[in-house]
């Protein structure tokens, strides 16, 4: 999973795509419900990048979580998560299913889920929108110096 910024949440746009024919041909099998994904192989993991991604395919070096409950929540509980430390340590680092089996985690009621999740995604949204203001206002400093000190 390279970096896109578009995908910095969910997963929206992909490196690679493949056809119906494709997938028909070479027998993969789609993950059809909404999961989480992210690197379990390679220096990739120590990135700790995970993405919301709907109707997809990954590859061996990837793994889905299909939670069976408010994904906002899981994905958000998930971030606060180094996974990297379940990592088994060699030339190349991974983990599997079993390393994380391991990981325990009290769920509220799918009531409460909702009302975290919607209060976390409201700060995100707060946090993004200001990061753009921060952005625009860098930019309109750096358009007036250029013309206080304009080169030559």
């Amino acid at each position: 999973m390279s970096y896109i910024e578009s995908n910095k949440k969910v997963m929206i746009t992909a490196n690679n795509y493949v056809n119906s024919e494709q997938i028909l041909r070479l027998n993969y099998k789609p993950i059809n419900e909404q999961s989480i994904i992210f690197a379990k192989v390679g220096a990739a993991v120590f990135l700790e990048r995970k993405r919301i991604a709907n109707i997809f395919l990954i590859d061996n070096n990837m793994m889905a979580f299909i939670p069976a409950t408010n994904i906002i929540f899981i994905k958000q509980w998930f971030d606060t998560i180094k996974l990297s430390k379940y990592a088994q340590v060699g030339a190349l680092p991974s983990y599997n299913a079993s390393d994380l089996k391991t990981i325990k985690i009290n769920l509220p009621s799918l009531k409460e889920q909702q009302k975290i999740a919607d209060c976390l995604t409201s700060l995100d949204e707060l946090i993004d929108a200001q990061s753009q203001k921060l952005l625009s206002l860098k930019q309109h400093k750096k358009g007036l110096m250029q013309k206080l000190f304009p080169e030559n």
